[in-house]
């Protein structure tokens, strides 16, 4: 007897299974050609075999769909999706943007500002001062905007963001410096020295500034946060200068005595190593801290109408003006 291999043998069609099978009309030609390249084989068989062999490739096609028909059916790597009680997450047009002004400000600022020194006449006095202090309250306001329209927890995942970009700068400018230079490019004798002094600062300031940072972000935000709850919205002018003065107070309280404090009158020059050496007398400290920590309080102040302006524009563009009364204050977390 020959064995039908063409598909003129096994029918009208290339997967129509011949008039002995069992394939409905209904089922998926996945299923009938795979059955279809078994058929010359198993019309060796009885007919009893081709039956269930026909019967379990229509159980093998139908299996995967099968959670999909039956309600409540769960296969292993297939799982009904039931809908969730927690509101949907909230998407905003411009928190990525302010985001970025915050890192931007924060970077320049630390980067370009604090190797100059200013000095201005103002009312008869001469005010000296870093240039850096100038734009880095700046970051402050960008910090009360968060905070007053997102709320606490997604500024929180944008101090930790600027954070991380101060480590990546901290370590990026170590290397550049440490590189060994190229003997036969003249340039290199006028570029690594100014490398060496703008970007050279000693690991003492470099922890100082970056703790200062962290510390005073965080607590400005968090008294901008509750100032909000405990005044009901009310009082902008209020909050923005109090968080302010709170965070700008801790910031310049850190970084002055941990990066300038001379502790050779505790430890003695010689048991100090080269970084630690030298430094600032006490009073030195809290005269350059108070009048640094008084005019970024001024600068604040100023920025008030501006401040005033943005939050009222992001709030009615965002639909979004948050309040932090269950709020968890950790700063050792990124949730929303």
């Amino acid at each position: 007897m020959r064995v039908p291999f063409s598909a003129s043998d096994l029918g009208a069609g290339p997967f129509q299974a011949p008039c002995s099978c069992l394939y409905p009309r209904w089922v998926p030609c996945s299923a009938a050609r795979s059955g279809a390249g078994y058929l010359p084989f198993l019309l060796h068989f009885p007919r009893a075999t081709r039956i269930c062999f026909e019967i379990l490739v229509l159980f093998l096609s139908l299996s995967s769909t099968l959670p999909l028909l039956l309600p409540g059916t769960l296969s292993r790597n297939f799982r009904l999706s039931t809908p969730s009680n927690s509101p949907p997450r909230r998407s905003y047009r411009y928190y990525d943007l302010v985001m970025a002004g915050f890192v931007t400000v924060l970077l320049c600022s630390n980067i370009i500002g604090p190797g100059k020194s200013c000095s201005v006449e103002l009312l008869g006095m001469t005010i000296a001062f870093g240039a850096g202090n100038i734009f880095f309250p700046i970051s402050y306001i960008f910090g009360d905007i968060l905070t007053e329209v997102y709320g606490y927890a997604r500024t929180r995942k944008v101090i930790w963001a600027g954070f991380g970009a101060m480590i990546f700068y901290v370590i990026m400018s170590q290397v550049v410096i440490a590189l060994p230079v190229n003997p036969n490019e003249p340039y290199n004798e006028i570029i690594q020295p100014a490398l060496e002094t703008v970007f050279g600062a000693g690991p003492r300031i470099i922890a100082a500034s970056m703790f200062a940072f962290w510390l005073g972000d965080f607590t400005n935000s968090y008294v901008m946060a509750k100032m909000k709850v405990w005044t009901n919205g009310k009082h902008l002018w209020m909050r923005t200068i109090g968080s302010t003065m709170v965070g700008q107070g801790v910031d310049s309280l850190i970084f002055y005595p941990l990066a300038f404090a001379s502790l050779e009158p505790l430890f003695g020059k010689d048991n100090l190593p080269a970084f630690l050496q030298g430094g600032w007398t006490m009073s030195t400290i809290i005269g350059v801290a108070t009048f640094n920590w008084f005019f970024k309080l001024c600068i604040e102040v100023a920025m008030t109408p501006l401040t005033y302006l943005v939050c009222s524009k992001l709030k009615k563009a965002e639909n979004e003006d948050y309040f932090d009364r269950n709020t968890n204050f950790t700063p050792f977390s990124l949730k929303d």
